[in-house]
């Protein structure tokens, strides 16, 4: 039984709340503080395909938001492991609102369809654009779930 108070699609996977592992709480959400200023700053450029910037609106705000996160695009489908679980504001605003915007590599795309996949439902997409060792790193982090989102790239206006 969900512990959500909404009622949600089925199409929008696992909503189980999923916590982040005990190494990201202690080693990583302390290294997060520091390096996101830095990290926003590139993230979704061209040529650095460390971070993605992916824009969504607040669920009770509207406020629009800027969050840095690892996604990968492989046609048209966009993953996101999700370090700090499922319960983070952003991935909630993005279930809410049924999507969101991501820069990768300096490319925009309109995302929609949030699916929300444990590591064996994602892992064919995690091999199409993960290397082995950034896989290998999520499962030592104890990255438990993903958010894969159908995508379709946004041309600029002339």
């Amino acid at each position: 039984m969900s512990t959500n108070s909404h009622p949600v699609p089925a199409s929008l996977g696992t909503l189980e709340p999923v916590a982040p592992s005990l190494v990201v709480r202690v080693v990583m959400r302390p290294m997060t503080k520091a390096l996101n200023p830095l990290v926003s700053r590139m993230a979704g450029r061209r040529h650095f395909s460390m971070a993605a910037q992916l824009g969504h609106v607040g669920r009770r705000s509207g406020r629009s938001y800027v969050t840095s996160v690892g996604a990968r695009v492989s046609g048209d489908v966009a993953v996101i492991p999700l370090t700090f679980g499922n319960q983070s504001d952003w991935s909630k605003n993005v279930r809410a609102a049924g999507g969101c915007t991501l820069r990768v590599n300096g490319q925009d795309y309109r995302a929609t369809q949030p699916q929300f996949l444990d590591r064996d439902a994602a892992a064919p997409v995690l091999a199409a654009v993960f290397s082995p060792m950034q896989r290998a790193g999520f499962r030592l982090l104890g990255i438990r779930q993903y958010l894969r989102l159908h995508v379709a790239a946004v041309t600029p206006a002339p």
